[in-house]
């Protein structure tokens, strides 16, 4: 009767030194940085917002300068 062997893990030897490397060098997500505050008062944000296609029109209406007019709404309705 043979004696039994062991068998070697599923997958290569080269799976199992990228998942070494991976897991050595990847950062946990508490060191992961956090976004900061723009660092200039009154600054400017980029975003992205879904408005009505009749409220975007209205705003439109006007030309240039529609999104400076959308923002001074929203601060008016905000109480800013």
């Amino acid at each position: 009767m043979k004696s039994p062997t062991t068998r070697r893990p599923m997958g290569s030897a080269r799976d199992a030194a990228e998942a070494a490397f991976k897991a050595a060098t990847a950062k946990p997500a508490a060191e992961l940085p956090v976004a900061k505050a723009p660092p200039l008062p009154n600054a400017k944000e980029l975003v992205s917002i879904r408005l009505d296609r009749e409220v975007l029109a209205h705003f439109q209406e006007a030309g240039a300068g529609w999104q400076e007019r959308i923002n001074t709404a929203l601060r008016k309705a905000a109480g800013l």
